[in-house]
């Protein structure tokens, strides 16, 4: 009877230990081809289930790693983004700065062009 738990053990552990490789292997196939690495796409790629993904601490590391660098990118892209936001606002602003300016000037030279008729016509 001893033996056969025995047995069961190792053919326990041993399985363990092929569903951790298999994981780590999908979530490397992920990482190449640039997805996203979360519980639900190493479960839907890999066939494991989603509670040994969580129970076991080796897996849920990797995944819990990967899936920050994730979000790591996804926010300095979203900080460059907001970035040249902040660029555009700024040359907008220059931009209305220098329209206004010009319709300023625009206005005087028009004023003084009227002033200058009136004296052409005055002097005739």
């Amino acid at each position: 009877m001893a033996d056969k738990l025995k047995v069961l053990a190792e053919n326990g552990v041993k399985r363990t230990n092929e569903t951790r490789v298999r994981a780590m292997d999908v979530i490397d196939q992920l990482v190449a081809k640039g997805k996203k690495v979360n519980f639900n796409s190493v479960h839907v790629q890999s066939g494991i289930s989603k509670s040994f993904l969580y129970r076991d601490e080796e897996t849920r590391k990797r995944i819990e790693e990967r899936r920050s660098c994730d979000i790591d990118n996804e926010m300095n892209r979203r900080a460059k983004y907001d970035k040249t936001s902040r660029s555009k606002d700024v040359i907008i602003q220059a931009k209305d700065k220098r329209i206004a300016k010009i319709e300023a000037q625009n206005q005087m030279l028009q004023m003084e062009l009227e002033h200058l008729r009136g004296l052409i016509y005055t002097e005739r």
